[in-house]
């Protein structure tokens, strides 16, 4: 495999959820044009599907390669505002886990970056992510999607729980904090972004930092945290 399977809908989505896959000519319009233009109709009519696919599996293998030792094979995994689905189409891929996926189903007008306790951005497409995911290989009795906004979460425990650049980044921990507790076992990894990994020392016994990014507006931290 050396790229996704990608049409012109789901490489708008990736572009709205992973602004670095645009390139420097879809930034610069962003800038000069606006967020609003660039989400309704830059990211739409101005990509080259097939240049985002090569663009966009090099960087779920980069992913990839940050969170792999804490996957072994046939974890339950629970995936908390995955994007498309890449990076799970690459673990399951080689460790044939079964991914549990909690998304919103809805596309806002506007990319906001941050948090507040009234966030409500979303940008993603259950459709599309199951579409996605089938025409990558994953087997429909390999994974299950769930919107966040219908209210019913998935009640099992899970053993690694990923949230790359939305718990705690786009939204604010607190919203997930009792689920968490309800679906980790003590030996559960719990991996995310945050722009404060301080903060959470006093909440897990253990906190690995795996990544730093200082390049962005948020700068931040990927954090592993268990027990």
């Amino acid at each position: 495999m050396q790229d996704f399977k990608l049409n012109r809908e789901l490489a708008q989505l990736a572009v709205l959820q992973r602004i670095e896959l645009s390139g420097p000519i879809l930034r610069r319009i962003r800038k000069t044009f606006g967020r609003y233009f660039f989400s309704m109709i830059a990211s739409k009519y101005f990509i080259n599907p097939s240049r985002i696919s090569k663009n966009y599996f090099y960087l779920m293998e980069k992913e990839y390669s940050i969170i792999k030792k804490y996957i072994q094979l046939n974890n339950n995994i629970l995936s908390i505002g995955s994007g498309i689905g890449g990076l799970e189409i690459l673990i399951n891929k080689e460790f044939n886990s079964h991914i549990t996926f909690i998304e919103r189903d809805y596309v806002s007008k506007k990319i906001r970056y941050g948090w507040d306790k009234t966030n409500k951005e979303a940008y993603n497409n259950l459709k599309l992510l199951e579409i996605f995911l089938e025409n990558n290989g994953f087997k429909k009795n390999n994974f299950e999607l769930y919107d966040y906004d219908k209210g019913i979460l998935p009640n099992r425990k899970f053993d690694l729980i990923i949230s790359l650049y939305s718990l705690d980044y786009h939204y604010e921990f607190n919203l997930y904090k009792s689920y968490l507790n309800k679906v980790m076992k003590p030996e559960s990894v719990l991996i995310f972004d945050t722009v404060r990994p301080d903060y959470f020392s006093d909440i897990f016994k253990k906190v690995e930092i795996l990544k730093e990014d200082n390049n962005t507006v948020h700068k931040s931290k990927r954090i592993a945290c268990s027990n």
